[in-house]
């Protein structure tokens, strides 16, 4: 269905899999309190069939062509979650959302798991303009498209709920004649 992206670093993008999902949800497990803090899911993920359900939900949109969700692989353990959560194939745009485990952190794998999914959105996709949108309190997330060339466009206010909060999201694009080249 959907490739396998290589990212260096020992790192390989792949398309999630049902077979994923226990080991999916143990790693949700581990790093629970982190990541309830910037999104709002893990409140609402309590059993493997609940990342069952989230598989089939990506699988199904990646069929469609309007996402594509990977697990992050580094060294054969899996360390997080990048993806196209939405494609818009006719206006030639997506945007990508991720998450990486705690003990991952700080090695650069999300910036190179980054990379190869803006490798794959305009060479492969063709798409013309992609955007990240992160909590503006979030710095390890906004430190990503910061890296790797986004421009800011602004802040989008209080335009999520997270356990009883509204949070602001700074808003990043990457046009496909601004990453030519890299």
């Amino acid at each position: 269905m959907t490739e396998v992206l290589k990212a260096g670093r020992g790192l390989e993008l792949r398309p999630l899999n049902l077979r994923d999902a226990r080991v999916l949800f143990v790693l949700v497990e581990a790093n629970r309190d982190r990541l309830r803090r910037w999104l709002p899911w893990p409140d609402a993920t309590h059993h493997p069939d609940d990342i069952r359900s989230f598989i089939k939900r990506v699988r199904s949109q990646a069929r469609a062509g309007t996402g594509l969700s990977y697990g992050l692989w580094c060294r054969e353990h899996l360390v997080g979650v990048a993806s196209f959560t939405w494609i818009d194939r006719s206006n030639g745009s997506a945007a990508i959302g991720y998450w990486l485990a705690q003990e991952a952190e700080g090695q650069g794998l999300m910036t190179a798991a980054v990379k190869a999914l803006l490798r794959h959105g305009f060479r492969t996709l063709q798409l013309n303009r992609i955007e990240i949108r992160a909590g503006v309190r979030n710095h390890r997330s906004r430190a990503v498209p910061r890296r790797l060339g986004f421009r800011h466009e602004g802040t989008l206010r209080q335009v999520e709920r997270l356990g009883g909060r509204f949070v602001d999201h700074a808003v990043y694009s990457l046009l496909a004649s601004e990453w030519q080249g890299r």
